[in-house]
């Protein structure tokens, strides 16, 4: 027992998982008619010793079988396994091939063969096809067609198929291509930009191509006098090259059907004025269409068109290159239908201005009057000299803590709006692009608190953020007379008071100052008495009396709190006590521009 235990016997080795497996299969066929007759070959390895059963792929009809070179006979299938298919019976392992004189139907659809082997259970599956003439077309589905087995003289082709899925050969007799042969007929697309700059022009001509006959194996389009081509991009262009007034795109491959491709070129045009515009034209089609867009770069804009064969047309009918454009001064054209030949010319009259005279809006120039007590109180008239030509609003964000008293645009009084973020939004006027934009005043008068003055300290204020560039900006501070103020370098800078450059607030600050408030409410004259001594007849006291009437009505409607909601009022700014100016210059959109100013009561009071 124990010499068992330290010397146990070997165990039997445990048993293969499958008995038999096929591991090749390889098919000679000849297809000719409705039937494709050969060999089969299947490569057979047995596992196990005893007797095995080893079924041969489906679907065949097999006229005779040979195992290693001896005659055998296939058994039917094994109750379970299904019905119609053989099987090989071997009786000792090792490697054997099983042989079958096997014959295939061959199918027939509209002119096109067809061969389908059935699959199996093998890995490795070859077929070698020899089909009844020369001159076919043929096709694989379920694997991959290799090659032909022998020289183009022979009719042999060779597919590989995944064991478990079946193989279909297709075939049928080749269509001879006379598109070569035939001629040449097109239709072509051309779309074309035209970018008028200041000192060059650029180019830029999309083409597609569409064959309905032949073949192209080249195209020409032809070029105005001035035209450079740079570069000419497409999948499909071999080479390109411009002789003269025409140029020659040369394909990789003759088209059949559709050619895109994209041409990039300069020219020299006048920087203004009356332009002609160069077109470019497709030759050889039998229908042209598109169009050409022009835009301008730069400060301008186009007065005046001329055009000859083009129609006018809306950016997103000439495709993306054009409607993709967000220019503000482009035109677009499109090819008028008819002869391809017919004359096309197109010009333009192009108006350019200086930059400032483009922008949407900018402030010129701001102004601001402040009065400040010593208790931390600060009264602030601000104005702008805007020219605007596209915003509808000009909006203003007050510094913190401050309560907007009165808005007026142009000299007249306006209720001003609110925006999201608590901003105040002012009305602005329109005016059309040019170089004569005629700027208008903007007021707004607001209080603002701060911490009161001590004997000595620094005195920080904020001027509104502004939603447009300002160019220049003069502040004019007025403090308690008790205190002597400097201000600390920074933004702004000191120097001796000038008058606005702007003409709006140099008249604004030249006229009367109004008070109390405009139109028909309190603060304003009594009407005059009339006079004494006058006429004292009936007409007379009647149209006096008339006069009075309507006046008493008027004054009812207005004192009498009938109106619905606040009017609109204009404050005026009181001057008082000794000031300070101050400048700064380019003030960026909505920035908020801040200055430091140190101040020190004096010994003695009185103005310096």
């Amino acid at each position: 027992m124990l010499r068992a235990k330290a010397y146990p016997e070997q165990g039997e080795a445990e048993p293969p998982p499958i008995d038999a497996t096929l591991s090749r299969v390889e098919y000679d066929l000849h297809a000719n008619g409705d039937l494709a007759t050969g060999d089969a070959t299947l490569t057979i390895d047995v596992l196990r010793e005893g007797w095995v059963r080893v079924g041969v792929p489906s679907g065949l009809f097999v006229r005779e079988a040979r195992l290693d070179g001896k005659p055998v006979s296939l058994v039917a299938a094994a109750p379970g396994k299904g019905t119609g298919q053989l099987s090989a019976v071997l009786s000792h392992p090792g490697r054997a091939t099983l042989q079958l004189k096997v014959a295939l139907p061959v199918g027939s659809d509209a002119g096109e063969e067809s061969l389908t082997l059935p699959p199996s259970t093998s890995g490795i599956m070859r077929a070698t096809v020899e089909l009844p003439t020369e001159g076919l077309d043929v096709l694989v589905k379920g694997g991959l067609l290799a090659d032909r087995a022998q020289p183009a003289a022979d009719r042999k082709w060779v597919a590989y198929a995944r064991g478990n899925e079946p193989l279909t050969l297709l075939w049928r007799r080749k269509t001879e291509d006379h598109r070569s042969t035939q001629a040449l007929r097109m239709r072509g697309a051309l779309t074309e930009l035209v970018g008028l700059g200041e000192e060059a022009t650029s180019i830029n001509a999309e083409v597609n191509l569409e064959v309905t006959q032949g073949v192209a194996r080249e195209v020409k389009i032809q070029l105005p006098e001035s035209v450079t081509v740079n570069q000419v991009l497409g999948a499909v262009v071999a080479d390109w090259g411009a002789k003269g007034r025409e140029l020659n795109v040369t394909f990789l491959e003759p088209v059949e059907q559709r050619a895109r491709f994209v041409v990039t070129g300069e020219a020299r045009t006048p920087r203004e004025g009356m332009i002609a515009i160069p077109v470019l034209r497709l030759l050889d089609a039998e229908k042209e269409t598109g169009g050409v867009a022009v835009e301008i770069l730069g400060a301008g804009e186009i007065k005046q068109v001329q055009k000859e064969g083009l129609e006018n047309a809306d950016a997103t009918d000439l495709g993306e290159m054009v409607a993709n454009r967000e220019s503000p001064s482009l035109a677009a054209f499109r090819f008028r239908a008819g002869d391809t030949r017919a004359n096309l010319s197109l010009s333009v009259n192009v108006a350019r201005y200086t930059p400032q005279a483009v922008l949407m809006a900018n402030v010129e120039e701001a102004r601001y009057e402040m009065l400040t007590t010593s208790d931390g109180k600060t009264l602030v008239q601000a104005r702008y000299a805007v020219r605007n030509n596209q915003r509808n609003f000009l909006k203003i964000t007050l510094p913190q803590g401050a309560t907007l008293w009165s808005a007026a645009l142009a000299g007249t009084p306006v209720r001003p709006g609110q925006a999201p973020d608590g901003s105040v939004l002012l009305p602005l006027s329109k005016a059309r692009s040019g170089d004569e934009v005629p700027a208008f005043a903007v007021e707004l008068v607001y209080l603002s608190r701060a911490a009161p003055w001590s004997d000595k300290g620094q005195f920080q204020f904020t001027l509104p953020a502004l939603d447009l560039p300002v160019s220049r900006t003069g502040l004019r501070l007025y403090h308690p007379p008790l205190f002597r103020v400097t201000a600390e370098p920074g933004t702004f800078r000191a120097e001796t008071y000038a008058e606005p450059s702007s003409a709006v607030l140099a008249e604004a600050e030249g006229g009367p100052l109004m008070g109390g408030v405009t139109g028909g409410v309190a603060g304003a004259p009594a009407p005059p008495p009339p006079p004494a001594g006058g006429p004292a007849d009936r007409e007379t006291r009647e149209r006096e009396a008339g006069t009075q009437a309507l006046l008493d009505q008027y004054r009812t409607k207005t004192l009498g709190s009938t109106v619905s909601g606040i009017l609109p009022i204009r404050v005026s700014f009181p001057t008082f006590g000794p000031s300070v100016y101050l400048v700064s210059e380019l003030t960026s959109e909505g920035q908020s521009s801040s200055a430091v100013l140190s101040y020190q009561k004096e010994k003695k009071g009185g103005v310096r």
